[in-house]
């Protein structure tokens, strides 16, 4: 049975049939979990996603009369506020989404896993017009419910989750926020890692540069907006220099992450001085100039591995997606190129 979520008027304010007024959507059980974007996105038909972000950044949109961010969970119950938003009728632009595809890992009736590419956005919003769950809503126009459970970065490739169904939703993001899936990526660094080096516990602060992009940077514990961020780190294989390219040493590393901030892989390895090769965020730009002319036009980093429950039989699966060829080809080029 479809739900139904009523706005009301909030307290003192004069509705007018023609003018937008402050509203307060209430978040049922079967939302809960849900990050903020994606629980406004779904009940904000007709607002593009970029006025989305930006009343949530602006302090407008409030939880129980609290602030909050686009990555903040909402829980059942939670009294969500919305500024006056316009809600009129658009026309359908969906016929501008190229239905598309993707490489898939693992799909039943419950909820499928794909590869996804990198320089993909997982949704549309800041600046993308759309992105995978809406390029796979346009080429299954037969299924009733296809949601992201979470996410990866635009340059990031590799295992991503699409719940089929509401219920298959809310377990999967049950197991991503209590941590219970194992994930695990692959990235190359720049430089040799130190073996012994093998788990990472910095704290990382989340902040917005002067255009509203946001970043994140490595902090300490007594920064009042600390997040706790736990990495685990092994040593795969390591590249010795290319002198003849004037690439330095490099390490393909298996980073699992205990916990999930924003950028925490990118960030916590460029702490400790080894950035993910072509990583234009944190990593060594002067090296990224360097790296296309030797194969590698993208960011170094993989989502490999992910472990998890399945959500409707509780069966333990591995999904693993194998490296890209265009990364697996820079890795052995530098076998090639070391060979004797």
């Amino acid at each position: 049975m479809k739900h139904i979520i009523k706005g009301k008027t909030a307290p003192h304010e004069n509705p007018s049939p023609q003018a937008a007024t402050v509203r307060w959507l209430q978040v049922q059980e079967e939302d809960a979990g849900q990050r903020l974007d994606n629980f406004l996105m779904r009940h904000l038909k007709g607002v593009p996603k970029t006025h989305v972000y930006r009343i949530i950044r602006s302090g407008e949109v409030r939880i129980n009369k609290g602030r909050c961010s686009a990555d903040t969970r909402v829980q059942s119950g939670d009294s969500v506020r919305l500024p006056p938003v316009r809600m009129a009728d658009k026309p359908d632009t969906s016929a501008s989404v190229p239905g598309r595809e993707f490489p898939t890992l693992f799909e039943d009736e419950h909820f499928l896993a794909i590869d996804k590419p990198a320089g993909v956005a997982v949704h549309g919003g800041s600046g993308v017009s759309f992105g995978v769950i809406e390029q796979l809503r346009r080429a299954r126009p037969e299924a009733k419910f296809l949601e992201l459970v979470h996410r990866l970065d635009r340059e990031t490739s590799g295992i991503l989750l699409v719940a089929k169904k509401r219920s298959a939703l809310k377990a999967l993001q049950d197991q991503f926020r209590e941590r219970s899936t194992g994930k695990t990526y692959l990235a190359l660094v720049q430089g040799s890692w130190p073996a012994q080096k093998k788990v990472i516990d910095t704290p990382l602060h989340k902040y917005l540069l002067p255009d509203g992009e946001r970043r994140v940077r490595a902090t300490t514990a007594d920064d009042p907006d600390a997040m706790h961020a736990l990495t685990l780190v092994k040593v795969r294989q390591s590249l010795p220099a290319r002198n003849l390219q004037g690439l330095p040493p490099m390490s393909l590393l298996e980073v699992t992450i205990k916990t999930g901030r924003t950028h925490q892989i990118r960030v916590h390895l460029s702490s400790q001085g080894h950035g993910i090769v072509g990583d234009d965020k944190y990593g060594d730009f002067e090296l990224n100039k360097r790296l296309p002319k030797q194969g590698l036009k993208r960011m170094f980093l993989h989502a490999w591995r992910l472990q998890l429950q399945h959500p409707a039989t509780g069966e333990a699966l591995t999904l693993l997606a194998p490296l890209p060829g265009e990364l697996a080809d820079f890795v052995t080029l530098g076998d090639k190129v070391n060979a004797p």
